[in-house]
């Protein structure tokens, strides 16, 4: 199996021999009836054989198809039939028939073999002619033209002119063709085409070729009925368990190649079979591709297998839509591969089409920003002693930190403080004597509670943070990490309920239980007339509400985790409502208890009895009362926001889109985020979404998923609110102003400060977004393009006034100010990642509106299709050449239906970065990302990474709700 023959690439052939011309007296299909002598068969007429030489001196026989300048004795060649076919006719392109294989001894059979060789030839040439006639038939039909070709056939005269013609264009046609065959062997040549070259695998390039063959092996052994491989298992085995139906055709393509129609393979079958789809060489690949299209084996394809293949492809990625414009994109290929309209491609054109795919996508980015980019690398790279490496990644640890740092380095010296001071206020008192450092380590931490317990509430003030961004204070406080600060808090809280109630449940307590009537009466009169046992302690007023205390943040807390939070941890009913947002919403409410709690319990202290050394309500008096303030304006201004639906449509991917009126007071930044409330779901509710309309525009617009359990019920109300789409509208299920009278009502609180809010103050911008986390990213899109206009308007207003601008003057330098002031950003990439197809129906207007307004190319839209696989796959090669035919020549990508490309699989972000920080240096690029956390640490880093190579700076912000 090892010597399995390897097959020289052969070219199927449409050339018009040398001193060859079609008689123009009659038909094609006249001159292919009549039957020649062999004295008028030309020098020029043979048939093509393909042999192997085996290493054990054996020939094996692989085809025989008629084929032209080659001198050969007329004899050699006997019977009427070759001669009759192939006399002085424009060859028609050659039928790749394969014969059984022969077998024999090159040295004592070579003569029979001759013999067998003569008899196989004109049987094949009978069968080519009568296909050859079939198919000239066909084609004259297909042109209009059979009628008046056939019916002229037998008599020449009177129909000349008209079979001339219908020569002629045969003649052309042909001609045409064998032009451009012979430059696509010449560009196959070139370097840039030896690029493309290595697309079209069928294994992905990420597996070892030997560990892959173990893994089939294995499958092999689990799936294999009596020592066979059953056709329906072929994809499991191989690992294409998720594209079954493209598996079973490439698995009768490998069939027909042995001429066999087998349901079932041996294990050294499947090894073959492996062999071949593994196979290093592009050409084997492209002909294993072009034999699946190939069906009845004819060496060419029509529209219809192009259909056929274009839909099992669309079916292999998930993309229903191309299904079903499949006959549309046949017909395309067919108008850019079949110019000369024969009806047919061969492989060489399928070849041509691949090559061409990244001409047409024009993906290779400019000289000048490769060399930049590997100079900045190089800058990177260079030597650097470990202490350098070291002192440099601090460098840049603490410029990109510093805010959060020494902000917890204020909180942490805070805490650290008033631990010390009760520390050593409560290790001077009498009860130290008995109870020890338990004591003072547990007033200590109660110190800290009280503290933490007050600030906890400020990074949950949305109003106060929002109004807090736009002063300087932002320059030295993080606000954007106001929730992860909100966890530290908490965090420390839970360590801060350990040692205290710890110490006094199991210290304390169990010291003043132990303590003789001396030491009693002597240190801890504070406690009572009498010494209380350990059960009076904890049934007493102290000891209930620390232990009720404990509890609620008990059951706060662990609700809160993303565990319970994304129902990640499945919990059997009824227990499962323990899990969710809702759980996490209404347990965080229990705060209310947990303060008031808190009050009482600080109020009966044992060792202090003055109120004014009671501090636990100086602590937390104001920041509740903001927070209350900040409560009862959400619930008035909700009240004051009053909104009308105008569209409610439902997408595919269980998105709904509200949009809806603009209250007049309601303004807002592009980026910022509202609270939206539906008293249908529920009436306490409230949850954060991004605005997705621009701040120009007239209306209010979100965008959400179904992803827990309100945003399920919300779908619901709304879907039974809705009708049934309407031709031409997309969406599921729509409905607009003529409905909205039975529309739920919508309640609104906002906007709210957001990390993208700022995106104005850089230079360039990189927006990521993962699916629904594209939203707070079209705004900005949106308003960028709505600045791009505004600009453009009044540079031509400028233009109109200042003929020959004098930008020193007072009026020109007002003018340049007040542009730079309206649009400082320059450029703006946004990449979107999303998993289905029908994700690009959500933004699908704005991303067309962009593409059209944006003359100067500020924004710069990438969309990618994880669920297609990456390029290169053969399983998306034909989902690639067709995407590129189509938006070259129509400006539409198939994927998205829009004006911007979809590439597959997900980006490379080290490229990204690169290109970004060679085509911009000396930039500041923000970096905006919603999504997956695990991106985010992945993004996160690689800003680090490029801001040690050059003198671009990325600044990362991830979004928190």
């Amino acid at each position: 199996m090892n010597g399995f023959p390897k097959h020289g690439r052969r070219w199927a052939s449409d050339t018009v021999p040398a001193g060859k011309t079609m008689s123009g007296s009659s038909s094609p299909v006249a001159e292919l009836s009549t039957s020649a002598t062999p004295s008028s068969v030309g020098a020029e007429e043979f048939v093509e054989v393909t042999l192997d030489i085996e290493d054990d001196d054996t020939i094996v026989l692989r085809s025989v198809e008629p084929a032209t300048n080659l001198n050969m004795d007329a004899e050699s060649v006997s019977g009427s039939t070759i001669s009759g076919i192939l006399a002085g006719e424009s060859t028609p392109p050659s039928t790749k028939s394969r014969s059984p294989t022969i077998r024999r001894s090159s040295s004592s059979r070579l003569r029979q073999f001759s013999q067998e060789l003569k008899a196989e030839a004109v049987a094949k040439a009978r069968h080519f002619s009568q296909e050859l006639k079939n198919e000239l038939r066909r084609f004259s039909w297909s042109h209009g033209n059979a009628p008046r070709i056939l019916s002229s056939a037998p008599h020449s005269t009177g129909h000349s002119g008209s079979v001339l013609d219908v020569s002629g264009h045969y003649e052309a046609a042909f001609a045409a063709r064998a032009r451009r065959k012979q430059q696509a062997q010449l560009n196959r040549t070139r370097s840039g085409a030896q690029k493309a070259l290595k697309g079209l695998r069928f294994i992905s390039s990420k597996t070892n070729g030997v560990d892959a063959w173990n893994e089939v092996q294995k499958n092999f052994e689990k799936l294999a009925k009596d020592g066979y491989l059953h056709r329906a298992d072929f994809a499991q085995c191989i690992g294409m368990k998720d594209s079954k139906e493209f598996a079973l055709e490439l698995f009768d393509a490998l069939s027909r190649r042995r001429r066999l129609k087998v349901d079932k393979i041996c294990k050294e079958e499947l090894y073959e079979y492996w062999s071949q789809i593994t196979d290093q060489s592009f050409d084997s690949r492209l002909q294993i591709f072009f034999d699946m299209v190939d069906k009845n084996e004819d060496g060419r394809i029509t529209e219809e297998e192009v259909k056929e293949i274009i839909m099992l492809s669309a079916s292999a990625n998930k993309l229903s839509r191309l299904k079903e414009q499949a006959e549309e994109y046949a017909a395309l290929i067919m108008e850019e591969l079949d110019p000369e309209a024969l009806g047919y491609i061969e492989l060489w054109q399928l070849e041509t089409l691949l090559l061409q795919k990244d001409t047409y996508l024009s993906y290779s980015q400019a000289l000048s920003y490769t060399s930049q980019a590997l100079s900045q690398n190089l800058q990177g790279l260079r030597y650097k002693s470990p202490v350098q490496r070291m002192r440099t990644k601090l460098f840049y640890f603490l410029q990109d930190n510093w805010k959060r740092i020494w902000v917890l380095s204020l909180w942490t010296m805070a805490l650290i403080g008033l631990f010390t001071w009760k520390f050593i206020q409560y290790k001077n008192k009498n009860a130290f004597k008995v109870m020890g450092y338990c004591l003072t380590t547990a007033k200590g931490a109660a110190e800290t509670l009280k503290f933490n317990m007050a600030i906890i509430l400020f990074p949950v003030c949305r109003n106060t943070i929002t109004w807090l961004r736009s002063t300087r204070l932002a320059y030295i406080i993080p606000f954007d990490d106001n929730i992860n600060f909100h966890k530290t808090i908490a965090a420390a809280i839970i360590v801060g309920v350990i040692l205290h109630a710890g110490d006094h449940l199991a210290c304390d307590f169990v010291r003043l239980e132990r303590s003789s009537a001396a030491q009693y009466n002597l240190y801890l009169r504070d406690f009572g007339q009498t010494k209380p046992s350990y059960w009076d302690l904890v049934r007493g007023c102290e000891g209930v509400t620390g232990i009720l205390l404990v509890i609620l943040m008990a059951i706060a807390f662990t609700l809160a985790t993303r565990w319970f939070r994304r129902s990640l941890i499945k919990l059997p009913k009824p227990f499962d409502r323990l899990t969710g947002f809702n759980a996490f919403w209404y347990s965080h409410h229990l705060f209310i208890i947990v303060y008031i709690l808190l009050i009482i319990h600080s109020t009966k202290l044992y060792l202090v009895h003055k109120w004014y050394h009671k501090t636990t309500w100086m602590y937390i008096a104001v920041p509740v009362l903001l927070y209350a303030g900040e409560r009862t304006l959400r619930f008035f201004r909700s009240g004051l926001y009053t909104v009308r639906l105008l569209k409610v449509a439902i997408y595919p991917g269980n998105v709904l889109t509200l949009q809806m009126s603009k209250p007049p007071q309601f303004r807002y930044k592009s980026g910022q985020y509202m609270f939206v409330q539906c008293p249908a779901v529920s009436p306490f509710e409230w949850h954060p979404f991004s605005i997705t309309s621009a701040p120009g525009d007239d209306y209010l617009s979100i965008h959400i998923r179904q992803l827990g359990d309100w945003t399920q019920e919300l779908k619901r109300v709304f879907s039974e609110a809705c009708e049934a789409p309407v031709a031409g509208k997309s969406g599921l299920l729509r409905a607009d102003e003529t409905t909205r009278k039975s529309m739920p009502k919508l309640l609104i609180d906002g906007p709210y400060g957001a990390p993208a809010q700022d995106y104005q103050k850089y230079d360039v911008l990189l927006l990521v977004g993962l699916g629904i986390g594209a939203t707070p990213f079209i705004s900005i899109l949106k308003d960028l393009l709505n600045n791009i206009v505004k600009k453009e308007e009044q540079e031509e207003m400028v233009s109109d006034l200042y003929p020959v601008p004098n930008l020193e003057s007072p009026e020109g330098h007002k003018v340049s100010t007040k542009l730079k002031k309206l649009l400082k950003t320059t450029n703006a990439y946004f990449y979107w990642v999303t998993r289905e197809q029908g994700s690009f129906d959500w933004f699908k207007g704005v991303m067309n509106e962009v593409a059209e307004l944006d003359q100067r190319g500020v924004i710069e839209m990438h969309n990618y299709l994880t669920s297609v696989y990456e390029e290169g796959d053969a399983r998306s090669a034909l989902i690639t050449m067709v995407q590129a035919l189509n938006h070259a020549k129509n400006g539409v990508d198939i994927v998205s239906g829009t004006r911007v490309r979809t590439h597959f699989a997900r980006p490379n972000w080290k490229k990204v970065f690169s290109k970004l920080g060679s085509k911009h240096p000396n930039a500041r690029i923000g970096v905006f990302y919603c999504g997956a956390p695990i991106l985010a640490k992945e993004l996160s880093k690689l800003c680090n990474e490029y801001n040690q190579r050059g003198a671009t700076k990325f600044e990362f912000h991830k979004e928190h709700f």
